[in-house]
């Protein structure tokens, strides 16, 4: 696989792009989808199909107070 480097671009820091006010124009579900979206990504599964978390591992009780 080669990465497609027309797609991407190199910005100093006076030129950047300001990413904050795009986010700020999507909604929270958008936000949360593109965020569910990367994290499959990274963690290579399908976004539509994430792994089931292990139960053995993590247990709930009550606190002691």
């Amino acid at each position: 696989m080669k990465m497609d480097k027309s797609k991407f671009s190199a910005f100093n820091k006076k030129n950047e792009p300001n990413d904050l006010e795009f986010w700020k124009t999507k909604t929270i579900k958008e936000r949360i989808d593109a965020a569910c979206y990367l994290i499959s990504v990274a963690y290579n599964f399908d976004v539509n199909n994430p792994p089931k978390v292990d139960r053995t591992i993590f247990s709930m009780g009550k606190l002691d107070e």
